[in-house]
């Protein structure tokens, strides 16, 4: 009965945030999902309704490169990845939504290695 209250809980809190924050052409939203074995991005246009770019632990080149590290490091991949994605779009500024999620951890190495890559939250 508790995993169901956890997960209503991140529900509550990630539409509390979402009703605040909202991803434009010119400042998209980087949306965070992650489970217990992978972890999941996009990039989202929220004006038009488009997700822009993406990147998960799931995507088969990206596999391969997070096969064997802790999720914390493959999360920092996963950061440097749609990074370096938005940028080749020409996105360089992003709203950064966590998804409910605290910052800390797989959530906390993401963002970093994503502004160590070239965005700017």
């Amino acid at each position: 009965m508790a995993k169901l209250n956890t997960r209503k809980a991140r529900q509550v809190r990630h539409a509390r945030v979402r009703a605040t924050l909202k991803g434009t052409e010119s400042r998209p939203r980087l949306c965070v999902y992650r489970s217990l074995q992978h972890i999941y991005v996009q990039v989202i246009d929220d004006d038009k309704g488009h997700t822009l770019t993406s990147a998960s632990t799931l995507e088969p080149e990206i596999a391969k490169e997070v096969e064997g590290k802790k999720k914390a490091e493959q999360a920092e991949v996963i950061g440097t990845v749609v990074a370096e994605r938005a940028i080749s779009l020409g996105i360089k500024s992003i709203v950064f939504d966590r998804g409910g999620y605290k910052y800390h951890g797989r959530v906390k190495s993401l963002a970093e290695a994503a502004r160590k890559a070239g965005l700017e939250f």
